[in-house]
């Protein structure tokens, strides 16, 4: 098959030593999904894709259809997410939500444009987070869109077992289950994973509101809160994860 370029955006995920001056790029692409591309002469001091081969940039690629792995050819900068490599709260939050676009991503994957996307504004509002607070509303908000993306949503809204919806009311999560117990089933079911009513309405907010929306639970969520969605949505999405979230560790090892 003769080789052809093709266009496509896609940031940067993780990057291989492929020879002495040549690197293999892990991307995602809006167009193509999880892929690779060779990026020659990437380690030479006067290689013209240079920079723009960071990890966690954004460009628009110019490739050339090779027999087993495509080749950058030109990248032209979408967004380089400086802010990110200087600050280690942005960068190890940013490489966690990276991470999981690549545990999750595939190739030619038909929800390339979605995840895309929400890799970006994820990237982008964490590169202009003021604290470390709006860093993890960001990630919430990531976390929970991907998790819908994906299929693997938590049902927040009516008890598992009996189906009534629970309201102002405190409730009980199972993890392994997918959602919520309301406090009359979740004896039988042995279920004590206790979750308040307003931590719960904060989950269904962020997972409603866009990025850049700040909303009243934007506002008013307090660290306490945002550590426990996180770890709570975190343990949901490592269950489902075909690797470990290595990144996870860096997070961790960071004063909160």
């Amino acid at each position: 098959m003769n080789s052809y370029n093709y266009v496509t955006d896609a940031i940067n995920l993780k990057s291989y030593n492929l020879s002495d001056a040549d690197k293999i790029i892990v991307l995602y692409s809006k167009d193509k999904g999880l892929m690779r591309g060779v990026a020659k002469g990437l380690k030479k001091p006067k290689s013209k894709l240079g920079a723009r081969m960071d990890l966690l940039a954004a460009n628009n690629l110019t490739l050339i259809k090779g027999k087993s792995m495509d080749r950058i050819c030109q990248a032209q900068s979408l967004n380089q997410f400086k802010n990110i490599r200087t600050d280690m709260n942005k960068f190890v939050y940013s490489s966690y939500i990276s991470e999981i676009v690549t545990n999750f991503g595939i190739e030619d994957d038909p929800s390339s444009h979605e995840i895309y996307d929400l890799l970006y504004k994820g990237l982008h509002r964490i590169n202009t987070a003021d604290n470390r607070r709006e860093i993890l509303i960001a990630v919430i908000k990531f976390q929970l869109k991907m998790m819908l993306i994906e299929g693997f949503s938590l049902e927040l809204d009516s008890c598992l077992c009996c189906g009534n919806q629970i309201l102002a009311e405190d409730m009980f999560l199972s993890l392994p289950m997918g959602g919520v117990i309301c406090k009359d089933c979740h004896k039988p079911l042995n279920v004590n994973l206790k979750l308040n009513h307003k931590i719960r309405d904060f989950l269904q907010a962020m997972l409603q509101f866009d990025f850049n929306y700040e909303s009243d639970y934007d506002r008013k969520a307090t660290d306490k809160v945002l550590d426990v969605c996180f770890n709570l949505l975190n343990k949901h999405i490592q269950s489902h994860s075909p690797k470990t979230l290595k990144s996870l560790k860096a997070i961790l090892s960071i004063p909160a």
